[in-house]
């Protein structure tokens, strides 16, 4: 559920693409994982459920919320940084996690989740380029275009990240229930890349 054209510098960072994709699409809890800067793991999903049984929550989103997720990014970042990438978290990096959430505006870090996520459903689907909403499936076909073209890419990180992609590609397109939202997210669009994006 989530990414974009531009140049791909690794594997790595197209199959976090294409796993967020898949993910989103199945109906899964769109956690700011996928969105986390190399090398750091991003807040978990507040549930701990197979993505088959979760359900992304859709909500009207507000340019409080954009500004606020904005502002968390720098603690969320720290915090994040020192976990271990499967490791599910402790209580004391929950409660980091909330309390940071809190900090930036939100009622919790459920809250927080939540926003990223929807913000992520509408991200997805932009294409840099034109900064214009195309949808996501559009999106992913770029990147594998991208992919194809690279020269520098080796082989076997070519094969994978075009595996990845394919597979994202198969997934059913998300809905946008609040259509609001893709206005919105495309008005943030070059605020929320930092943060959405770091890691393509």
């Amino acid at each position: 559920m989530r990414q974009f054209i531009r140049p791909v510098a690794t594997a790595l960072s197209i199959a976090c693409l294409a796993a967020s994709v898949a993910f989103v699409s199945s109906g899964g809890a769109l956690a700011q994982g996928k969105m986390a800067p190399q090398g750091k793991m991003a807040p978990p999903p507040a549930q701990a459920a197979p993505p088959a049984q979760q359900q992304l929550k859709q909500i009207t989103l507000n340019q409080k919320q954009i500004d606020s997720a904005l502002a968390a990014q720098k603690d969320m970042d720290a915090i994040t940084s020192k976990m271990n990438p499967n490791a599910k978290p402790d209580q004391k990096t929950m409660a980091a996690l909330d309390g940071a959430a809190k900090k930036a505006g939100f009622a919790s870090f459920d809250e927080y989740n939540t926003v990223m996520d929807n913000i992520g459903l509408v991200f997805g689907g932009i294409d840099p380029a034109s900064k214009k909403f195309v949808g996501s499936e559009s999106v992913i076909k770029g990147q594998i275009a991208q992919v194809q073209a690279d020269k520098k890419m080796s082989p076997k990180d070519k094969k994978a990240a075009l595996d990845d992609l394919n597979a994202a590609l198969k997934q059913p397109e998300p809905t946008i229930e609040n259509k609001g939202n893709i206005d919105l997210v495309v008005a943030n669009y070059d605020k929320l890349s930092p943060i959405m994006n770091e890691n393509q």
